[in-house]
């Protein structure tokens, strides 16, 4: 179960350097190499929670621009204490329900989406909820690049199948389809497990993902 209300926590990002004021968004669409002060290619993950999977690979990466994007203020709590006792120049917060991002970025502007143990939403009448339903994919339509993709990470089935099944209708393709991954030694080269992805995987649940394309 996530955290979401430790005392102070709203306050606490508001005032942290290491995220995008929350009146400033509607100003970011377009501008987000002005933000970092580079052309680099910018990736998002969205869902972060406490931040370990992008402060990873934005370690790993100097040369990619990152942004995290999450709901939950205690969580996001996390991931900015991180950057604090490990501050990284091309790292950074937002909070922001995700039903939004085509709003914060604009058409083209970001290079690779990432999507990692994202919540089910197991009720069919939530099932536009679900960040890899058509609905959230015609969104990442406008922000992505042409040549741009999608990544997704999951240790439920229902929710990977409901993926695999929504790509068709909103006019995506797959360039990658495993349900296994650290079964599969080319895909696993690389690979930077979030906290779940560790959880899950050392009880046995296996680890499926996809890589898509428009």
């Amino acid at each position: 179960m996530r955290l979401r209300n430790i005392t102070g926590s709203r306050e606490v990002i508001a005032e942290s350097p290491y995220v995008v004021p929350e009146d400033t968004l509607e100003d970011c669409p377009g501008t987000w190499h002005e933000i970092f002060g580079n052309d680099h290619p910018i990736h998002i993950e969205i869902g972060m929670g406490k931040g370990r999977f992008l402060h990873t690979l934005a370690k790993l990466n100097p040369q990619i621009n990152y942004v995290g994007i999450e709901k939950y203020s205690s969580v996001l709590l996390r991931a900015i204490q991180k950057m604090e006792e490990d501050e990284l120049p091309n790292l950074k917060f937002i909070r922001m329900d995700a039903e939004d991002i085509d709003k914060v970025f604009g058409k083209g502007e970001v290079d690779r989406i990432y999507l990692n143990f994202s919540d089910p939403w197991p009720k069919d009448r939530h099932a536009k909820r679900r960040l890899p339903s058509r609905q959230f994919l015609a969104r990442y339509d406008v922000i992505l690049k042409k040549e741009g993709t999608l990544e997704f990470k999951t240790d439920n089935r229902p929710l990977f199948d409901f993926a695999v099944e929504e790509l068709e209708p909103a006019g995506w393709q797959a360039k990658v389809i495993t349900y296994d991954l650290h079964s599969d030694a080319a895909l696993m080269e690389g690979n930077v497990m979030t906290e779940y992805e560790e959880k899950f995987s050392s009880i046995g649940n296996p680890i499926c993902k996809y890589i898509i394309f428009r």
